[in-house]
């Protein structure tokens, strides 16, 4: 069971970073600092905490139209491309959280999976360049700090899963269709005849990861991705975007 509440402001996320032109691909990992300004490492035992992903197929209109059966394959081949990635490092004990079917929203759970998906979401729209709140950024460098906390509700899920730290993730990945494909390129073709480029797009892959100390609550790593390639219904490519995603988690 999944509170998608975050649908829509990963959504308007995609469509920000799409509407940037954004490279080929990018991202922008950071690592909270400790009490005297060391780097926090993740040590002990992280449990995957059901992924949010949804994949969707981008109409010759540009409609994205949900496509379910690769919305499993992808749920299915992301915590395992996690478990495989972090199984050949020095690292921690690694288990997964499936959430139960009947978690209700205004339960403790639902609340602090509601929470930790506004704060997740909130960390990838205000780390950005240029949109850095003033209260999350180092006062003599001005670069953006990672400086958010969950408060004492996440020990709920350490009650549950036993763990020291939790991996959230949610994903929204979209493919162009045959007919967006033939369309784009015709665009394309049609600019460079009139010395313009023009593309209408195709899909976009656009990720945000996190990881919170069910300890103390604090949000230790987060990570935003966006590729322009990239596929999660099969595991070689479920794979190369875990790698991306995770890159530069402090282990």
């Amino acid at each position: 069971m999944l509170i998608r509440n975050s649908t829509a402001r990963m959504l308007a996320l995609t469509l920000v970073f799409a509407c940037c032109g954004y490279a080929e691909a990018a991202s922008s990992a950071k690592t909270a600092a400790g009490m005297h300004g060391e780097q926090i490492r993740i040590q002990g035992s992280l449990v995957i905490i059901e992924p949010d992903i949804e994949l969707t197929e981008v109409t010759a209109g540009g409609l994205q139209e949900p496509r379910r059966e690769w919305t499993i394959a992808a749920r299915r081949n992301y915590p395992e491309g996690v478990r495989q990635l972090l199984t050949r490092e020095t690292g921690p004990r690694i288990s997964t959280f499936d959430v139960p079917e009947d978690t209700a929203p205004g339960s403790r759970l639902g609340q602090v999976l509601r929470l930790n998906q506004e704060v997740a979401m909130s960390i990838a729209q205000y780390s950005a360049t240029g949109s850095v709140l003033a209260t999350k950024k180092d006062p003599l460098t001005g670069k953006p700090l990672l400086d958010w906390q969950l408060g004492q509700g996440v020990q709920e899920i350490r009650e549950l899963t036993g763990a020291d730290y939790a991996l959230f993730t949610y994903v929204r990945d979209s493919y162009a269709s045959s007919g967006r494909t033939a369309l784009r390129t015709f665009a394309l073709i049609a600019g460079a005849a009139m010395g313009a480029y023009v593309d209408i797009g195709g899909g976009v892959q656009v990720g945000v990861a996190s990881v919170v100390d069910l300890r103390t609550g604090q949000v230790v790593w987060h990570n935003l991705m966006v590729r322009q390639s990239g596929d999660l219904r099969d595991a070689e490519g479920a794979r190369a975007a875990v790698k991306q995603l995770l890159e530069d988690l402090p282990l």
